[in-house]
This record gives structure tokens, C-alpha cells and sequence, in this order.
């Protein structure tokens, strides 16, 4: 499904920073876009920055429906550095939690939680409750034995041993000291 997002642009609090952005708003089924002055109010202004296809996989059903039980449902949008006259540029939307982590985790993008509007909420539990299948927990069990019947390591009869490995080698430990 093709998401809009809507950035805002407020003065910034330090001298370093002239503006701040935000992402606040995502528009479902929003056609193309690029940095489209939506309100200005002010010094505060509200972008249509760009649209995105939020894709939703089997495979991560479980993570969506782990979003979907969070108290505000949100979609992560995902946006990185502009190499134009804008400060950023829309990289990807997704309602993966664990997705988003990962991308924040890189350090370079900026990674923001946006509240769902109600349909697209609607939309994505629709798919999940649809495609999400639970699999069986099946606890692992130890072996309580060496298959092979012969212990590996320090007291293993196969390797040779010159001297105790426990203790200190004190000759060594003399020719640094003179």
C-alpha cells in the first residue's frame, strides 16, 4: 500500500540546528510526492515529503502482530540523509519493530515511530490475522552424556603435557624481573 509522509519543520533550539524535523503523520494510499508544502503556520511548516509502499511479508507476522498489541499502534518511517537542497530523504516505511531497530542501530539513518491512522491499523491487522500461523514451541533437551565416551581437554591422556597448564612459569617470570 502506498503511504504518504508528513514531515514538520519547527525553528531549532540551538545555534547549531536551524531547523528540526519530525515525522508526524502518515497518509494512506498518498500519491506521489517530493518535499510538497502541506500547512505553514509561522516559522512551522508541514511537508508531504515523499510516498512509500509499506510491504508487509509472511515471515514477519509475528513482529506485527507484537505491534499491533502496543497501546499506539505505529508504522517506522525510515529516512536518510538528502544529498539535495532538502535534509532528508524517505527510505522506507515499515510496521516491523524489529526492522526498525536494525536500521537504528546503523547510526547513519533516522529512525522515527509515527502513529497508524485507524484504516491503515485496520488494514494491517486484517493481513496478520489472515497470514500469521503460530508455530509449536518445542522445548530442546540436553544430552546428559559424551557421545564419543572420552573427555577432551586438559586432562585428556592424548595430549602430551609438559607441565602442570595450571601453573605459573616461574623461569619466565624470573627473566623479566633481572
Amino acid at each position: 500500500m502506498p503511504v504518504g509522509v508528513v514531515v514538520q519543520r519547527r525553528p531549532g533550539v540551538t545555534r547549531w540546528q536551524k531547523w528540526a524535523y519530525t515525522p508526524t503523520a502518515l497518509l494512506p494510499g498518498a500519491g506521489p510526492a517530493h518535499w510538497k508544502l502541506l500547512r505553514e503556520d509561522g516559522d512551522t511548516a508541514e511537508f508531504h515529503i515523499g510516498t512509500a509502499t509499506l510491504t508487509l511479508w509472511r515471515t514477519d507476522a509475528e513482529a506485527y502482530r507484537i505491534g499491533l498489541a502496543e497501546p499506539v499502534v505505529c508504522a517506522y518511517v525510515i529516512l536518510q540523509p538528502g544529498e539535495d537542497e532538502w535534509p532528508f530523504k524517505l527510505k522506507l516505511i515499515t510496521a516491523n519493530p524489529h526492522e526498525a531497530m536494525q536500521y537504528a542501530d546503523g547510526g547513519e539513518d533516522v529512525v522515527e515511530k509515527v502513529p497508524m491512522p485507524p484504516a491503515l491499523v485496520a488494514w494491517v491487522q486484517e493481513w496478520t490475522d489472515q497470514h500469521y500461523v503460530e508455530e509449536p514451541f518445542v522445548k530442546r533437551k540436553r544430552k546428559r552424556y559424551h557421545e564419543d565416551k572420552v573427555e577432551d581437554g586438559i586432562g585428556d591422556p592424548r595430549i602430551a603435557q609438559a607441565s602442570d597448564v595450571y601453573r605459573a612459569p616461574s623461569s619466565a617470570r624470573k627473566n623479566r624481573l633481572s
